[in-house]
């Protein structure tokens, strides 16, 4: 055997000529998502993806970069409908409206696991496991500024009063929607998740509309 026939064969070890970069993140996503980091073994992560150790190793390096890899493939899937939701062309009311309905249904879909992987994730974690409960962190305050930043433009666009504490009412949403990740975990029902969200929309501040003075004509003596 020639060196590079030799060469050829030791990069195909391990890797099936299949491979599916993307098709194995979000497989690892959904163990990930289902039994947390530390939940996941290194033994089931490579039989979800179909792959042998060197190849998992030669590929995605560490387990810690995969969780990274596989933390960007939920934010791009969450995006589809979090940031199209916020984003849509409505009174603030009616996006909020409308993300406690989406959050209801995704956090219940058949196809993928309950709840959140964001919301929950890697809050008790070792000392070496640091790196990764700021990286959720950060993840989990994003979320909650872009709360804050739809809520700051209803303000200016009239949908709230001027005087509203937007950061407080976001933060409050961004707790309501982590409670119903837990909820969902839990085996809530979909019709469940959206009692809690419609519960939740009775909190937003009303807008005081001023009747204009009706002013009475001065009689003529």
């Amino acid at each position: 055997m020639t060196p590079e026939i030799e060469a050829t064969a030791r990069k195909s070890r391990g890797r099936p000529k299949t491979f599916d970069r993307m098709t194995a993140i979000q497989q690892a996503m959904k163990l990930f998502w289902e039994h947390g980091y530390e939940g996941t073994t290194f033994d089931d992560l490579i039989k979800a993806m179909g792959i042998s150790a060197s190849s998992f190793y030669n590929t995605f390096g560490s387990k810690e970069q995969l969780y990274r890899e596989a933390t960007d493939a939920y934010l791009a899937l969450s995006s589809k409908w979090f940031s199209k939701t916020l984003g849509d062309d409505v009174d603030a009311k009616t996006a909020f409206d409308r993300l406690f309905s989406a959050t209801a249904h995704e956090f219940t879909r058949d196809d993928l696991p309950a709840g959140c992987m964001i919301s929950l994730a890697e809050t008790h974690v070792p000392v070496q496991h640091a790196s990764l409960r700021d990286m959720m962190m950060t993840y989990r305050s994003l979320s909650e500024s872009a709360l804050a930043a739809r809520l700051r433009k209803g303000v200016e666009d009239g949908d709230l009063p001027p005087d509203t504490n937007t950061d407080s009412l976001a933060a409050f949403y961004s707790a309501v929607a982590r409670g119903m990740a837990v909820q969902a975990r839990d085996g809530a029902s979909v019709e469940r998740l959206l009692e809690i969200g419609q519960l939740a929309m009775q909190v937003w501040p009303p807008v005081l509309v001023k009747k204009p003075i009706r002013r009475v004509p001065k009689k003529k003596t």
